[in-house]
């Protein structure tokens, strides 16, 4: 039996100097940092540190200015969908003006591939397209005509096939939507080549993921190889960007092999915390899967569900219609009921649930059932989340706080796309995001990317939760729904941290803490808030061993 001091005396020592350290909770910053194994033992002076490790360090980081920052953490994101998004054909409004752009992409893309191979592209916004519209079918057989081509919507809830793809899934126009889905159709009722939310089950093969309606489908099968590359490619960008601690926000079959894989050979560096589509609901209770089930590096969390659909995409929930279209509703994935019941069951099992929730009736949805299942069966601290919540009223926000219901949004979604969810809903969409109300309320903010429907770049986001200016230029709503940048960075750390119920081990550097840290350029305390987005990421570590450095260093 191995004697604890013992451990501790051979453990590797690490020393940080030459920078600014972040002190958790606070604006001060210290000299140094010192690290034994994977832990923080001394935030404090060179002179402390050095001493709290016997005098001498195995390795010396001697950094050159700028800040030692916790590592960040992205309570919600879709880390294999993103390597997924990062590998097909860049089809985002900044490179994919118009139509015809698209499909030259597309055509290019294709050129490439061997025969038979799909041409798959990500990242269309069909409101900044030239034409403002869908491309459809018939758009996309421009590019092939014997093999799939699909390009999916940057709202991740769906997209656009081909002809050949309609006809290999047996999609007429007879095919009824699916419950919790759609399936477009031109004037003459024939097919037009959409596909949302649940319909994107037919896309996956007879032996593949399905979700049903518990939310949108985009777990294609690919071989392991090709999966391993995907979690591979998006955790470089995630690991360049100062993320050290993910939250996959929806986790089938698919992820979790892929993960699992990744933990065994040694590839996976970044912590993940996953949580199991509600489709899988059954499956985990019936294995014993329950919160915390793994370890620091991957475990399986909580359970994710869907109230509504995407505001990117009008499938948001508004009973009274869109004020660009009273006729348009968007849609629901549950009735409140069957929602309600797929609450109370994980409440039970004292599984955390995170819900897709964009409309204020979507959002009530949430609160009604968590009040529920908390009335049904009391449970101290479950910090039952609310994903996105991008429309909360102050009535709203009041019962969060009471509830201890937890937030969770992407300022880089207003940043992107406010202006279009102005012309959706009218000035209603001024209250987008309104993290800076949450805080008077005694409501925790925590902060995301949603990957691959935003890159990961914390700075950027707690730049646009304090400046509230979208891409053109828009300022959304008043002061009162900015959130300051101090609250920004604890919304993307420790608050995110305690979001994935991991705030005793990451999210801030503090003895005890697990050592994940990020060099930055610059502080973000002592810079404007529109310059923060430019601040530099030198080098992520995790676990006291560099994971990621920048080229040149």
């Amino acid at each position: 039996m191995h004697h604890p001091l013992v451990e501790s005396r051979t453990e590797r020592t690490l020393l940080v100097t030459g920078a600014a350290v972040a002190v958790p909770g606070t604006s001060v910053r210290a000299e140094a940092l010192a690290v034994r194994g994977d832990r923080v033992v001394h935030v404090g002076t060179a002179e402390d540190a050095r001493a709290v490790l016997g005098g001498r360090a195995d390795e010396i980081l001697e950094l050159d200015g700028g800040l030692v920052h916790p590592g960040f953490v992205d309570a919600h994101c879709h880390p294999v969908m993103y390597g997924q998004a990062l590998a097909w054909v860049d089809c985002r409004p900044e490179r994919v003006p118009d139509i015809d752009t698209l499909v030259t992409v597309l055509t290019e893309a294709a050129r490439d591939l061997p025969a038979g191979v799909p041409v798959r592209g990500f990242g269309y916004e069909h409101r900044r397209l030239a034409e403002r519209r869908h491309p459809t079918c018939h758009d996309l057989d421009r590019i092939a005509t014997d093999r799939e081509v699909y390009v999916m919507n940057a709202s991740g809830h769906g997209g656009v096939v081909n002809t050949h793809t309609l006809r290999a899934c047996g999609i007429t126009a007879g095919t009824p939507d699916p419950e919790g889905g759609s399936i477009g159709h031109f004037a003459s009722g024939e097919p037009d080549g959409q596909l949302w939310d649940a319909a994107c089950d037919l896309l996956t093969g007879p032996g593949g993921v399905k979700i049903g309606n518990h939310g949108p489908n985009f777990h294609l099968s690919e071989p392991d190889a090709i999966m391993a590359d995907h979690l591979m490619r998006a955790q470089e960008t995630f690991l360049a960007a100062g993320v050290t601690t993910v939250g996959d926000a929806q986790a089938s079959r698919r992820e979790m092999e892929t993960y699992l894989r990744a933990r065994t050979d040694g590839s996976l560096r970044m912590r993940v915390s996953a949580y199991l589509t509600s489709a899988l609901l059954d499956t985990a209770l019936e294995l014993g899967v329950v919160r915390g089930f793994g370890d620091d590096l991957f475990r399986v969390q909580g359970v994710k569900l869907y109230a509504d659909g995407t505001l990117g995409g009008w499938t948001a929930y508004f009973p009274d219609g869109y004020a660009a279209d009273c006729c348009h509703h968007g849609q629901l994935y549950h009735s409140a009921e069957e929602y309600a019941g797929i609450i109370a069951k994980a409440h039970r099992a004292g599984l955390q649930t995170a819900t897709h929730a964009q409309s204020p009736f979507a959002i009530g949805m949430v609160l009604d059932a968590v009040e529920k299942a908390q009335a049904d069966v009391r449970r101290a601290d479950m910090r039952h989340r609310v994903e996105h919540c991008g429309l909360p009223t102050d009535a709203q926000i009041t019962r969060m706080g009471a509830l201890g219901i937890v937030p969770v949004m992407q300022p880089q979604h207003h940043l992107r796309t406010g202006d279009g969810t102005l012309t959706a809903i009218g000035d209603l969409g001024h209250r987008y995001n309104p993290a800076g109300l949450c805080l008077p309320a005694g409501v925790p903010v925590v902060f995301s990317s949603d990957a691959p429907v935003a890159p990961p770049a914390p700075l950027e986001a707690i730049s646009a939760a304090a400046t509230r200016t979208t891409v053109l230029g828009t300022v959304l709503g008043d002061e009162s729904l900015r959130l300051p940048v101090p609250d920004g960075l604890h919304a993307h750390t420790g608050a995110a941290a305690s979001a994935l119920h991991r705030e005793h081990m990451v999210g801030a550097l503090a003895p005890g803490m697990l050592a994940d840290f990020v060099v930055l350029d610059a502080d973000p305390l002592v810079t404007s808030s529109e310059a923060l987005a430019s601040i530099a990421v030198r080098e992520t570590w995790i676990g006291g061993a560099r994971a990621w450095a920048a080229p040149g260093r």
